[in-house]
């Protein structure tokens, strides 16, 4: 009776023991991580706000973690090559994706999503923010947005916009423009910034609503002009350019955010760590006076699940007003 009493005892404290190894697995795991490169995917062509954001995000990681970062650029398809590829990689936080919250609150509205935007991947830092800049080919005869308005119903189905991808603010804006003001702007998607950029420039669309980062470059060097920034300020790099809401149009004046996002069954702690190196990095001095030059503001710091809860509410904002302008989700494509 002793002997199998011991027998009992014994298995009882391995499974506890083991038990008890499981449980610090993670914590044990986050420690050692990584021990090899980390990938950070961008739905967005070499050039635009995302791969920009992303590699001074990236730079600053690989000295925190002494450990290669590498930013791949899968552009295409608003963002959803870069994301197939995101989920069919293991939840090892080797993987990164670098995406603006359009991600969740937009492209689910204009186009059939084969995953669950709100599941199957979770915001863990919000890295930048900024408003878009409405900017036009320096060819055409208007100063404003009035002015703006006022040529296109002169010449109607005449003016045609670019967007970075189908699907995002920079298309959406758009379309609430037309029904604010009463006009017909054309909408033309393209695959990022750069090229849309480059068609803009040369004159083979006439306007545009692109991210500050991108088009100031361009403003400055006068190869384009602004007509309007969005949100509820002027950027402080175009500090002549007024806001949407100066110009009579406050419906249009919004801002997006460039976010950090994991697969939410990567462990807990291990969250934990790439968060807190991700927003050490955003917030150094060197990287703030960069995102400044780019008329970026840095993130705010909101938790994944304040970040969570604000995509929920946009998502379901964005979505009345789609629905309300006649959009539905369509097949990629269609």
């Amino acid at each position: 009776m002793k002997t199998l009493f011991l027998t009992s005892r014994r298995a009882a404290l391995g499974v506890l023991a083991g038990a008890a190894l499981l449980a610090a697995a993670p914590a044990a795991f986050a420690q050692a991580w990584p021990s090899k490169p980390v990938r950070i995917l961008i739905g967005a062509p070499p050039g635009g706000t995302a791969d920009i954001v992303a590699r001074l995000l990236a730079e600053g990681l690989q000295k925190e973690w002494g450990q290669p970062v590498i930013v791949e650029a899968k552009p295409g398809a608003a963002g959803l090559i870069a994301m197939q590829d995101f989920l069919t990689q293991p939840a090892d936080g080797y993987t990164l994706l670098v995406s603006v919250n359009a991600l969740v609150t937009e492209i689910p509205h204009v186009i059939k999503l084969r995953f669950d935007p709100f599941k199957d991947v979770k915001p863990v830092a919000e890295l930048s923010r900024s408003g878009l800049v409405f900017v036009a080919n320096g060819a055409l005869p208007v100063k404003n947005v009035p002015e703006l308005v006022a040529y296109a119903k002169a010449n109607p189905g005449k003016l045609s916009y670019a967007s970075y991808s189908a699907g995002t603010f920079s298309h959406t804006m758009g379309l609430e423009l037309n029904k604010a003001a009463g006009i017909d702007l054309n909408h033309v998607p393209y695959k990022g910034s750069p090229p849309a950029l480059q068609d803009l420039a040369g004159g083979h669309v006439q306007l545009m609503f692109d991210g500050p980062a991108t088009s100031i470059p361009m403003i400055k060097g006068g190869k384009i002009k602004a007509l309007a920034v969005s949100g509820p300020k002027r950027n402080p790099a175009l500090p002549d350019v007024p806001t949407f809401a100066e110009q009579g149009f406050a419906v249009l004046d919004q801002t997006a955010w460039m976010g950090l996002w994991l697969k939410p069954d990567v462990p807990a702690d291990l969250q934990a760590k790439i968060r807190q190196a991700a927003l050490k990095v955003m917030t150094q001095p060197a990287v703030q006076a960069r995102l400044a030059d780019l008329g970026n503001d840095v993130g705010s710091g909101a938790s994944p699940e304040e970040l969570s809860k604000m995509l929920r509410e946009a998502s379901d904002k964005q979505g009345a007003t789609l629905r309300a302008l006649g959009i539905k989700p369509q097949e990629l494509g269609g």
